[in-house]
């Protein structure tokens, strides 16, 4: 991706985001820009308006860390966007390429190693998967598997969160609150993009989420990222209804670049029950794929 449209696009939405009461400045009646002027953000910065022109046209270049955090103080940032404005420094200086992961292979030919597969399957009362920063689902337990059967249900997906939430019309059947669900899965590839800004396959993903979904472009035109660690979200999952889940992402230290998943739900509330009624239903559907065919 162009590092220098990239950099231009996320400083100026941040500037728009932020009112003069915000900063504590005066609002005054005739403002041509929404959010601040370009002056403004330099005077918080305590910089000369011209070097903070330099770098909102992109040229992050030689930019010291005090000045980084002085501009993400002065636009408001938060710490996904402080993290997202360093990896485009890193890139604008060339040093992404000592501290990004290791370009790995493609997803397709990645598979989980036997001890990851058998953590995987030791965890028995929710879903647990390994997805990349493209949000490929790479590794599963059972119950993972049959949570997200709707998304191996259209091989079109082909195993990827981001293609289902966008293009798969089930997906606004599987996500009660689809409109935050589609806001995070654009935030987790703007934040991967600017971690990972070689990366061809995301590129290309991008590209035909572009193509195929205005409410993808529209999305990845807002430059919002954020970190997805922990939290919880609702489903409608075709065998057990409505369910509410916990989720934790943990960082892999020996793969870098992937997180695994593990969802879980209240203890003794209904979303545990449906929990269970789904690794039955995960059961059931396993069985019958084993039976014979009768002739």
């Amino acid at each position: 991706m162009d590092n220098q449209q990239e950099v231009r696009e996320f400083l100026t939405s941040r500037r728009a985001k932020i009112t003069p009461g915000q900063a504590g400045l005066p609002s005054g009646t005739r403002r041509r820009v929404p959010g601040l002027r370009r002056s403004e953000v330099a005077a918080l910065a305590d910089m000369s308006v011209e070097y903070y022109a330099k770098l909102e046209r992109g040229n992050l270049a030689g930019a010291s860390p005090a000045v980084l955090e002085s501009v993400a103080r002065a636009l408001r940032l938060d710490d996904a966007e402080r993290a997202h404005l360093l990896h485009l420094a890193q890139a604008a200086d060339g040093s992404d390429t000592l501290t990004r992961p290791r370009r790995r292979r493609p997803a397709r030919q990645w598979t989980p190693h036997r001890s990851l597969q058998w953590t995987l399957d030791a965890i028995t009362a929710g879903p647990a998967f390994v997805r990349n920063g493209r949000m490929d689902i790479l590794g599963t337990n059972a119950l993972a598997r049959a949570f997200y059967s709707v998304v191996y249900a259209n091989p079109h997906n082909q195993a990827n969160l981001a293609r289902f939430t966008f293009l798969d019309p089930a997906s606004r059947r599987f996500y009660p609150d689809w409109g935050l669900a589609a806001d995070v899965t654009v935030a987790i590839l703007r934040t991967e993009a600017g971690r990972n800004p070689h990366d061809k396959e995301l590129h290309d993903l991008v590209g035909e989420l572009s193509t195929r979904s205005d409410d993808f472009r529209t999305r990845w035109g807002a430059h919002n990222v954020r970190h997805h660690g922990t939290g919880t979200k609702n489903f409608h999952h075709e065998a057990v209804g409505d369910i509410t889940l916990a989720y934790e992402g943990l960082e892999m230290a020996a793969e870098p670049g992937l997180t695994v998943t593990i969802y879980t739900a209240e203890p003794g509330s209904p979303s545990e029950e449906g929990l269970r009624l789904l690794a039955s239903w995960a059961a059931t559907q396993e069985a019958l794929a084993g039976r014979p065919r009768e002739n």
